[in-house]
């Protein structure tokens, strides 16, 4: 009987260990799907944003999804960018949204373009978002880079009262 049940838990385990769902952070990961945030903010602008955007914050999420050759180089991307904002004043009217090279206190020019129109934001005085899916990104060692230094790199958001934008974050390695 004992040696039944020792094989029964060893069983388990073993069923265990074969039905994990990779929530371990330490565990393998998914290395086609790559996920930055950005902490969003007018005061992050350089230089920071006056008026009446000077109050918005935000975050922002960019999914990198990754198409890979045998030898494990990128090859394609694309990019989903999703951001919430929070604190909008009247009348905001979104413009523009990139990701630029640059550490923070610096600017850089739009190195990964969202592609962005009216139609990607909805900016309704108090809460709004901005989302564009399945965005093309090239060229693809764009992506390398920012994989490599995401610190090194900001997403920020344009409108028409601030055309070099009203809410800026670094980027920050999620998986």
């Amino acid at each position: 009987m004992k040696r039944f049940a020792v094989c029964a838990i060893a069983m388990l385990a073993l069923v265990g260990v074969a039905c994990d769902d990779d929530d371990n952070p330490n565990g393998p990961s998914d290395q086609n799907t790559v996920v930055f945030i950005a902490p969003l903010s007018a005061a992050n602008e350089v230089p920071a944003v006056t008026g009446a955007e000077a109050s918005v914050t935000g975050t922002a999420t960019i999914t990198f999804h990754l198409t890979r050759d045998a030898s494990n180089n990128i090859t394609a991307a694309t990019a989903d960018f999703n951001a919430t904002l929070s604190n909008l004043p009247a009348g905001v009217v979104g413009t523009a949204a990139h990701i630029h090279p640059g550490a923070a206190n610096t600017t850089g020019t739009p190195l990964i373009n969202t592609g962005a129109t009216a139609a990607n934001f909805n900016l309704p005085q108090g809460n709004g978002s901005f989302t564009a899916t399945g965005v093309a990104v090239t060229p693809v060692d764009a992506v390398n880079q920012v994989i490599a230094n995401p610190a090194g790199f900001y997403f920020n958001i344009h409108s028409q009262a601030n055309s070099g934008g009203f809410a800026r974050g670094q980027l920050v390695r999620q998986q």
